[in-house]
């Protein structure tokens, strides 16, 4: 007779009627209180219920009558909906053990896992499911979330089209797959994955917001901002929808708006550093700089902000407290063109009686040795002498109370060696054509990175004017590589360019360097040489808007996109003015 009413109940369960089903198992029950069967089923009902300890006393129940692998895979997910993931974890690896070979335990597991963060083990788990079930789509869709969140792309790509083809049209799959394009750069197809799944899931403000931001990464602003727009229609709450609509606005130029958009997102989470520090951008992009470096130490709270700053004791000065006769430890927080940059400001603080020590990348470290208030100069990872105070380089502009009126000469930086500007000048050979430096691409990692930096092709307008060219570029990407190897009229000595000195003596021998927004740009200026910037429609704060001059290098010119964001019509401008300097080129005296 119980097994009669388990049947019967199964069948009330299978059709939705759980009352039914209810009423059976606990005439079952009251025939035979060890019935296990109904003792598991009344557990399932209980967990549709979300009723999860009353779920995970009646699976415990049906277990010391029958320990199966099937009680105790039902057991273990009440116990993960319950909150108690270790205990799930101990259940389901007793399942598994009973059931070596069954798929669905292996994956059960590893979802216990991912919930307790063991994403290494979870991963390994299922990599065991895909081997006992090859074609498990939600086991390589899973593993390309944990590659994806490792960092490991390409290997989260290819389980994501593996999951893809197993199961097409999932709207999870094509939004992981989606992520993982973005991720990789690969930002059309990414517009595509999001395409598909909005359109399976067409009130999805995620994946929204997913179509948007795959468009503002193609630069197409206006349709991004549609898009989040119409995300936040669904979500109207959304920190993460609300900061991607306010950085549309910021790429279209609408900078009152996207501040009044970031204020929106602080209004709702006062611990979004991120918006906090674009506002600050803003600000500084307009020359207000008293509230813009303030606001710009919101970058400390940012995750995973300078991971190489080190944690020091002393406390960090902000300009607060004099420093006559204190030992004051700047540090380098930022990029290698900022500490070129900023650099202009110790001889500053050491004329307010501060002793200066600078630790920088080993890189810069003979250029800026020598610098005016520098009494030593030292690696990241050496060690560091007694000091009172520390101040990161980029909040020096604060501490020092610095304004758009009183930037410091960029000339801080002690004479090249002039045995190294020669030798230089003897490896490019006579004088008698204009030199031109070419700097392309920057550091690929850089959030903006993508509208900075242009492929080598862009430039090759120029390289057939009647000039020497000089690649000043470090860290060549590949399809770069191939094709600057493939001109012949382009000087490459990037090998030679050992540290920042070396370059500093190479570009010193140089009429003219044309660069993206890198060091070398900073590097340039600060020697005072002529330096063409080229800049993206939303240049970097540091150059300021509607300018194309710059109050830090009173040598470089700025070229900038117009709203057609391409560099194409940059290098088309630059081309006739080079052929204009080409033109009026005539050797220096003693150089011919």
């Amino acid at each position: 007779m119980p097994a009669a009413l388990h049947e019967a109940a199964l069948k009330h369960l299978q059709t939705g009627r759980d009352l039914e089903a209810q009423l059976c198992c606990q005439q079952a029950l009251s025939a035979d209180p060890t019935h296990a069967d109904s003792l598991h089923l009344m557990g399932v009902l209980s967990l549709r219920k979300q009723h999860h300890d009353h779920a995970v006393e009646w699976f415990s129940r049906a277990i010391r009558q029958e320990p199966r692998p099937q009680y105790l895979a039902s057991l273990g997910l009440a116990l993960k909906h319950a909150g108690r993931l270790d205990d799930a974890l101990a259940v389901i690896d007793k399942a598994v053990q009973l059931r070596p070979d069954d798929a669905a335990l292996w994956h059960q597991l590893g979802g216990v896992l991912m919930a307790l963060h063991r994403n290494s083990d979870a991963f390994a788990t299922y990599q065991h499911v895909l081997k006992l079930s090859p074609r498990h789509w939600e086991a390589a869709y899973l593993s390309g979330v944990l590659l994806h969140e490792a960092e490991r792309l390409e290997e989260a790509l290819d389980h994501l089209d593996r999951s893809n083809e197993w199961q097409p049209d999932n709207v999870s799959v094509l939004s992981a797959r989606g992520r993982t394009l973005r991720a990789l750069k690969r930002y059309k197809e990414a517009l595509a994955d999001c395409r598909r799944a909005q359109r399976l899931a067409p009130d999805d403000p995620i994946i929204c917001n997913n179509v948007g931001d795959a468009l503002l990464q193609l630069n197409r602003c206006e349709e991004a901002l549609k898009w989040f727009e119409k995300a936040l229609r669904l979500r109207p709450d959304s920190v993460e929808i609300l900061a991607n609509r306010a950085m549309a606005l910021l790429q279209l130029a609408r900078s009152e708006e996207a501040i009044v958009a970031y204020r929106r997102v602080l209004a709702l989470d006062p611990d979004h550093a991120r918006s906090a520090w674009q506002i600050a951008h803003l600000q500084l992009l307009v020359g207000n700089f008293e509230q813009g470096w303030e606001g710009r130490e919101a970058r400390w709270r940012v995750p995973d902000f300078a991971p190489d700053y080190p944690k020091f004791a002393q406390p960090k000065w902000l300009g607060k407290e004099p420093v006559d006769g204190k030992t004051v430890l700047v540090c380098l927080d930022e990029g290698l063109g900022d500490a070129l940059q900023f650099a202009r400001y110790i001889p500053l603080l050491a004329a307010r009686g501060a002793k200066v020590i600078l630790v920088v990348h080993e890189a810069l470290r003979p250029l800026l040795s020598n610098v005016q208030g520098v009494s030593e100069c030292l690696p990241f990872g050496a060690s560091l002498p007694p000091f009172d105070l520390h101040c990161p380089i980029m909040s020096l502009p604060l501490a020092l109370g610095a304004t758009l009126d009183s930037i410091p000469p960029e000339s801080y930086l002690p004479p090249i060696p002039p045995a190294r500007i020669q030798a230089w000048q003897h490896r490019l050979g006579p004088h008698t054509r204009l030199r031109v430096g070419l700097v392309w691409s920057g550091n690929p990692h850089q959030l903006n990175d993508h509208n900075r930096s242009m492929p080598f092709t862009t430039l090759a307008p120029l390289l057939d004017l009647d000039a020497t060219f000089v690649s000043l570029q470090k860290a060549i990407r590949p399809e770069d590589r191939l094709r600057l190897d493939a001109r012949a009229d382009v000087l490459d000595v990037t090998a030679e360019l050992t540290d920042f000195v070396e370059t500093a003596a190479l570009i010193s021998c140089l009429d003219l360097v044309v660069t993206v927004c890198t060091s070398v740009a900073h590097l340039s200026g600060t020697l005072g040489r002529p330096t063409w910037v080229l800049l993206p429609y939303i240049g970097d704060w540091r150059w300021l808007t509607g300018r194309d001059d710059s109050p830090w290098y009173p040598s470089v010119r700025l070229f900038r996109q117009n709203d057609l964001r391409s560099y194409d019509v940059v290098v088309k401008r630059v081309r006739k003015q080079l052929s204009a300097m080409i033109s009026s080129f005539r050797p220096p005296e003693g150089e011919e």
